[in-house]
Formats: C-alpha cells, sequence, structure tokens
C-alpha cells in the first residue's frame, strides 16, 4: 500500500539517495534521465519529485553523501602517512580504489558528475569545482607541513604541485573512466611521486 504522497511505505530515503548517486555517479548529471533515477529506486516521477523535489536537488544531496562517504577518504588519506609524501601516494592509490571500483568505473564523483555542457548546469559544475578547490587547500596544508617537518624539499612551489596532484587524481578518475585497468594507473604512481622525491 502506498502512503498521500505514493511512495510505498517501505520507501528508505537514506537508501534511495544512495542508489541515486551511484546513478548519478555511473551517467553524470546529464546522462542520468528521470527514468533512470525513478527505475533506480523503484517509485514513480511524481513520489521522486516528493521525495527529492527536483533533479537538480537530488544531485545536490547525492553530492553531499559522496563527501561525507567515498569522497571524504581522500582527504583523511592525507593524514594517515608519516611523511607528506606518504600521505600523497596514499590519497593518489586511494584515488585509484574508487575510480576502479566506481559504477561503470566512473571515476570520482567530484569530477564527472558534471560536465558543464549547458548553461543550466553552470551552478552544479562550479559546486564540484568548489569542492575540488577545497581538496587542494588541503593538499597544499599537507605540502606545507611536511616542509615544516622536513620531508618536503623546502624549495618546492606548494601551490603548483598541489594542484599537480590534484590533476593527478583527476586523471586516474578519466583513465578509468576510459577503461585502463588498475596496474596501468598504478604505473603512474611512481612517476607521480618523483615530484616529491629528496633532492
Amino acid at each position: 500500500m502506498a502512503t498521500a504522497r505514493g511512495r510505498p511505505r517501505s520507501f528508505d530515503r537514506d537508501a534511495a539517495l544512495e542508489r541515486v548517486m551511484e546513478v548519478f555517479w555511473a551517467k553524470g548529471y546529464e546522462g542520468a534521465q528521470l527514468n533512470d533515477l525513478t527505475a533506480a529506486i523503484g517509485i514513480a516521477p511524481p513520489s521522486f519529485y516528493a521525495a527529492f523535489g527536483s533533479k537538480e536537488a537530488a544531485f545536490r544531496e547525492a553530492v553531499e553523501l559522496y563527501k561525507k562517504t567515498t569522497g571524504s577518504v581522500f582527504l583523511t588519506t592525507l593524514d594517515a602517512g608519516e611523511t607528506a609524501r606518504d600521505s600523497i601516494r596514499v590519497m593518489l592509490q586511494a584515488s585509484i580504489d574508487v575510480a576502479v571500483s566506481a559504477p561503470n568505473a566512473a571515476g570520482c564523483f567530484l569530477i564527472t558528475g558534471v560536465f558543464g555542457c549547458h548553461s543550466e548546469t553552470d551552478p552544479l559544475a562550479e559546486l564540484l569545482i568548489d569542492i575540488r578547490r577545497t581538496n587542494i587547500a588541503r593538499i597544499e596544508k599537507r605540502l606545507i607541513q611536511g616542509q615544516e617537518a622536513g620531508d618536503v624539499p623546502a624549495d618546492v612551489n606548494v601551490p603548483a604541485l598541489a594542484r599537480f596532484y590534484s590533476g593527478m587524481m583527476q586523471a586516474i578518475s578519466m583513465q578509468a573512466r576510459d577503461g585502463m585497468s588498475r596496474a596501468e594507473l598504478e604505473a603512474n604512481l611512481d612517476p607521480a611521486m618523483a615530484a616529491l622525491a629528496p633532492r
């Protein structure tokens, strides 16, 4: 029996949001059609709108869920290593792990979620850009900590290096989307870490 809004009594909004996130992650905002979203959670379009308000609102919620779950892995890894070099390598490895295990090997949701193909998606593209900028700042902070601890060369251009490692995560994401294997992606790690090699 359905509720007054047409959703099944057993409707679990948290579980539904997770499935919505997976659809957006696999197909991107533009590629995910309403029927993809409703099919994933087993409800009709009116019930979807009753639950989430709109496709855009659902996407924004999905982004927040990603940030709190899978997306948080990248930043927590920055505190995992004894040195900045260790932390950066673990972060890149985590990026590979996420990229190859993502729905349809879609890479990182924060990178592939919106490509800004249409003006109406510009606010969503900016949302993801802002999150990625915050992540760059967090990488930069870890590199500065490494300089202070003496495990990052003092003459390293930290802002440029932070952007480089953020770019590596984007490259990993897109290469996974293009079908590269885990082994091929992991082959990029040593060249990437050469930028932090002792001088």
